[in-house]
Order: structure tokens, then sequence, then C-alpha cells
């Protein structure tokens, strides 16, 4: 697996087109591995496969099981180190996309990235611990300009929540940067599209949930995680703790109530989308 990564990871530092996708492919089909389960096929479904390749596809495993799977375990041991680790060599192939400017295979490659990049903050929580810096925050917020095509901003959302899950000091650093204006001033623009408006509202729903406490660990660094399997099986379990404080003493947590306020400064009618999400409950109950 170490040795797939390594090769993987000399096609993603390619500055060439065609080599970052061959690196984007060998990534994903590493993933696709890890996730999918391996099912022996009888001789008459191998024959249907044959006939219609894809009416006998991979049933995908569940995620809370994965922390049982000898490969898996192997994999998210390897993430814990700096040389091994995907969202690292994919947010700095990420980089070197933006700066290559905006036509039709480019962007290609910018949203196989932004997919790959949400499966990794699934797959290895710790490393959404990255979206503290201000360096990776400003990626997606570069992505959500509005002179990119719609398809990159509704990935770039998704993405972002997958950033931010868990992860309330990551929702700090988001607003720091002004991340709810620039989400805010995209939803206003005439010029955005319907599904961009519909991605939006989406995030803003799941951004006005109450917070849960990140898991705590040895500082900031994805590295530091201690490789028992307590600590494996820690990544995929919210903390049960009601507060959570910063080195300075601030609580890193924000109740609902207070990120309407701060999300008020830049929207109308922040209180129906509070009041909406209480009612519809899309990502369960919430309290009053």
């Amino acid at each position: 697996m170490e040795a797939l990564l390594s090769l993987a990871f000399d096609n993603l530092s390619s500055y060439d087109g065609t080599k970052i996708r061959k690196g984007l492919r060998q990534v994903e089909g590493l993933l696709a591995q890890i996730c999918l389960s391996r099912q022996k096929s009888t001789p008459a479904e191998k024959r249907r496969s044959v006939v219609a390749p894809g009416s006998a596809q991979p049933a995908p495993k569940e995620l809370a099981c994965l922390k049982e799977d000898p490969a898996f375990r192997e994999f998210f041991k390897l993430q814990e180190g700096f040389e091994c680790n995907l969202a690292i060599r994919l947010i700095a192939c990420l980089e070197r996309l933006l700066g290559r400017g905006s036509n039709g295979q480019n962007d290609l490659l910018i949203l196989s990235t932004l997919d790959l990049i949400q499966g990794i903050l699934l797959l290895h929580p710790p490393s959404r611990t990255l979206f503290t810096r201000e360096i990776y925050m400003n990626l997606f917020l570069d992505l959500l300009d509005d002179g990119n095509c719609p398809a990159i901003q509704c990935t770039t959302l998704l993405t972002l929540v997958c950033a931010l899950l868990d992860h309330p000091s990551n929702t700090r650093t988001f607003e720091e940067l002004d991340g709810l204006l620039t989400v805010s001033s995209l939803f206003k623009l005439r010029s955005t599209s319907r599904e961009v408006k519909l991605k939006l509202v989406e995030f803003l729903y799941f951004y006005l949930m109450p917070e849960t406490p990140s898991l705590p660990c040895a500082g900031h660094s994805v590295i530091a995680l201690q490789r028992s399997p307590s600590k494996l099986a820690g990544a995929f379990n919210r903390s049960n703790a009601s507060k959570s404080w910063d080195n300075e003493g601030h609580s890193e947590t924000r109740t609902t109530e207070e990120k309407q306020a701060m999300l008020g400064r830049y929207l109308n009618n922040v209180e129906d989308l509070v009041e909406d999400l209480r009612e519809s409950a899309p990502f369960g109950t919430i309290a009053a």
C-alpha cells in the first residue's frame, strides 16, 4: 500500500495534466479497494457482469465496520504520518491546479481532486485538522469565487462540509476568514445558478447546527494521533463533552443562536432558516 501511495504521489506532484489525472485515478482505485466489499461471484454472476458491466457493482462497506478491516487499519496508520498523508498531497495538488487558470480540462481535475478530498476526510477524520490553517481553508473560499463554474462551487461546498464536520476549530477559521461573507455574497448574486443557491442553503443549514467539541488530540497535527485501536475507533465517534476550550481559554464551540447572530450580519431572515431547521430537522433534532 505504501508503494502504491508513493507512485500516486509522484503523479500528483507533476505539473502535467495527464500525470495528475493518472495520480487521481490511482488514489481513487486505492480508496475503492478499501471501501468496497470483495465478495466472491458465482459463475452465473460473472457471466452477467460481462454482458451488463454495470449490473454487478461491489457493495460499499459500512463506515462503522471499516475500523475492523485490516486493509483499512493499515491505511489509517499510514495517514497519521506526513509522508503518506493523502489529504496533504491532494491539497497541494489543488493549489497547483488553481494556479493553472480556468479551462474545461483543469476544471475536471479540480472536481476530481475535491471529490477525493471529501473521501479522505470521511475515511480519516484527523486529517480535518489541516483546515484549522488559514492557507488551506482559503483554498475553499477561492473556489467559491463567482468566476468559477457552478459544478466547482457545488462540490467545494460539499468538501467544506466534510472539513468542518465535528471540528468547531475549523469553523472558527472559516469565520475568521470571512467565510460567511463569501457564501452570503455568492448567494445574493443574481448570476449564481439555482443549483448553487440550493447547495448554499443546505450549507447554511449545516452551519447553523449546534456544534460538538472536537475529539482531544496531541496538538493540531495529523501526525500526532496515536496508533491505538481506541483512537481509531474514537475518530469516528462524536465526543460526549458538553463544552470545549481552545488554548487561550475561549470556548471552541458556538450555539445556533450565536451563529445566527453572526450570519445575520450578511443575510436577512436568518431566523426563518433556524425555525425551518428546527421544524424539518434535516440533520436530526436540535434543542429549541
